[in-house]
């Protein structure tokens, strides 16, 4: 665990933990070292010398407190180490997430990066001061005891000793029977809280349905899960609980056992024997609490595993020395892309002059929006290049990639924050200036002016407060504050009605005006003046050609063009 923990918060930030750790083991032990000052305290008091008695009634309350002493600044440190965890894994987690490939970043990712950020760092913050300390406690201080045993009788320390590896076997065999159990009911918890979630969205369909009133499978199904693996995970523990108590008796009993026969025997003196009883159950509470322990510690191991896999996904390589970008071709060489497993993009080549307008066209999943991002490098190709100016793009590095590359998405996301500061994350150095006239081209300025606040209106979270063409528009302002060279539009349009894209299109030709433009095309009468036309198809390039070109050849645009126009399809030659 501590391991763990060390690896995932890195060498910046694992001090703090170091030293908590280390102020907690002395706190432990110190208290069990003050109960050596017990031994001849009660020796004194059972043998009827009190006077002899109060000079070890004062050490003992002296190294009580300075025990105490030791205990609440441990405490003070668990919880502000566990504070210092909090920002030294933020900003890990950022510094990271901000170094991965942009395509790493799917829904379902961010949905989990969110749940991270939040209830893992959280688990994060818990683990020194509610967890490592009680489990230190809990094994340091009852071991120190065992040590001062020693300083009544050999034996009787050996046999207290005999019983440690029991429970630790006792703790490793509980800790394999439910640690499975405990991740089952963790995917089941997630998976009832997802459909709970989904239940909520799905109320329009389900009441349209008449079907509200008779329940929703899916959830009834994902909480019966959640409650037979709940009650599999309490059944499975119950062996490993009585096994650590019965090895935690064992280990009280052994040592009374033969210290009653050293009594009996005249090998030991009673008060001896009393000492170790006093000594021997202090030790049972924190030994017995080690199974509650352990099972926290597997809850925040699991949360800790989750960010550990988030922190060791590779990031882009980076050169140490980018190359300059020479120009401004863009070239894809036999390109090949796989994602989960499947082979998206089989070898891909196209050549687009600087300055050109090119279109991917093509059916759904056959691979368009790949070849954007990997254009955007947000992904590398797992073999081919992608060059800019002739240069692969490895080796110019995504700090260049970005400068000379603006995207238009299909679904924009807008900070909650002001149109303005929206509007600048395109160029944040921009002046006022250059920010109004950016807004105005992208024919922004008119929404802005519907707001009372004006440019510092707050657009809300995803930009809420606009509509789809207004966010549209956001998103062209950005890119024509930032002024890149290559623009790549992934249809920003696709997703409006038929006047909401024609109010958008004059703004877009303004933006592509004087640059190299890529885009992907689902409505395709934007592409019938492009220069050229991919039209792509299960991860190939199949046809290329003006769109005239194409119409005239007869072959798989010209198909979809006529589906496209609702018309019979025209057959030709398949290539």
């Amino acid at each position: 665990m501590i391991a763990l923990l060390s690896r995932i918060l890195g060498p910046d930030h694992v001090r703090p933990l170091n030293r908590a750790l280390v102020l907690i083991t002395v706190a432990s032990v110190a208290e069990g070292l003050a109960y050596a000052l017990l031994i001849p305290l009660l020796r004194a008091l059972l043998a009827g010398d009190a006077p002899g008695a109060w000079p070890w009634l004062a050490a003992f309350g002296g190294a009580v407190a300075v025990a105490m002493v030791l205990r609440f600044r441990s405490d003070v440190a668990g919880f502000s180490t566990g504070a210092a965890l909090s920002r030294g894994l933020h900003h890990r987690l950022g510094d990271h997430l901000a170094r991965l490939p942009l395509g790493w970043f799917t829904r379902r990712r961010l949905g989990e990066v969110g749940m991270l950020a939040s209830r893992g760092v959280l688990s994060t913050m818990a683990v020194p001061a509610h967890r490592l300390q009680p489990m230190i406690g809990a094994v340091a201080t009852p071991a120190t005891v065992a040590l001062v045993l020693f300083l009544v009788d050999w034996r009787l320390a050996l046999a207290a000793l005999a019983t440690a590896p029991l429970i630790l076997l006792a703790q490793v065999w509980t800790n394999r029977t439910t640690a499975n159990l405990d991740r089952e009911r963790s995917v089941s918890a997630d998976d009832a809280a997802s459909r709970v979630v989904e239940y909520v969205q799905a109320q329009p369909v389900l009441r349209m349905g008449g079907t509200t009133g008779r329940g929703y499978g899916l959830l009834d199904s994902a909480l019966a899960e959640q409650q037979r693996t709940g009650r599999r995970a309490a059944i499975k523990a119950i062996p490993g609980v009585l096994a650590l108590s019965l090895t935690v008796q064992a280990g009280l009993t052994a040592p009374l056992v033969l210290g009653a026969g050293l009594a009996l025997s005249d090998g030991i003196g009673t008060i001896d024997l009393l000492v170790v009883l006093i000594l021997a159950t202090r030790c049972v509470d924190p030994l017995l609490s080690l199974s509650d322990l352990a099972g926290q510690l597997r809850n925040s191991r699991e949360e800790l595993e989750r960010i550990d896999a988030v922190l060791a996904t590779p990031t882009l390589p980076e050169p140490a020395d980018p190359a300059p970008v020479r120009g401004g071709d863009i070239e894809l060489d036999t390109v090949r892309f796989v994602r989960d497993g499947r082979e998206v993009l089989h070898g891909v080549s196209a050549v687009i002059p600087e300055g050109a307008r090119v279109a991917f066209v093509g059916p759904s999943g056959a691979g368009k929006s790949t070849i954007l991002q990997l254009i955007a490098r947000f992904h590398d190709p797992d073999s081919g290049a992608v060059r800019l100016g002739g240069e692969d793009l490895k080796g110019l590095g995504s700090a260049q990639v970005t400068e000379h590359v603006s995207i238009v998405f299909q679904d924009v996301y807008l900070f909650d924050a002001t149109i303005s500061e929206n509007v600048r994350l395109g160029r944040p150095d921009a002046s006022d200036e250059e920010v109004f006239a950016a807004a105005r081209a992208a024919n922004l300025q008119e929404v802005v002016d519907r707001f009372p606040r004006g440019w510092d209106t707050a657009v809300g979270a995803g930009g809420a407060a606009l509509s789809g063409g207004e966010r549209q528009r956001v998103s062209i302002a950005r890119a024509l504050l930032k002024d890149a060279p290559v623009l790549l539009l992934d249809e920003p349009t696709a997703a409006l009605d038929v006047v909401g894209e024609a109010a958008l299109q004059s703004t877009l030709d303004g933006l592509m005006a004087g640059r190299t433009v890529i885009m992907v095309a689902h409505r395709l009468r934007t592409v019938r003046h492009v220069d050229q036309v991919f039209f792509v198809d299960d991860g190939n390039i199949v046809e290329s050609g003006t769109h005239d070109e194409l119409l005239t050849r007869g072959g798989r645009y010209a198909n979809f063009w006529s589906m496209a126009q609702g018309r019979p399809q025209r057959v030709g030659k398949r290539r």
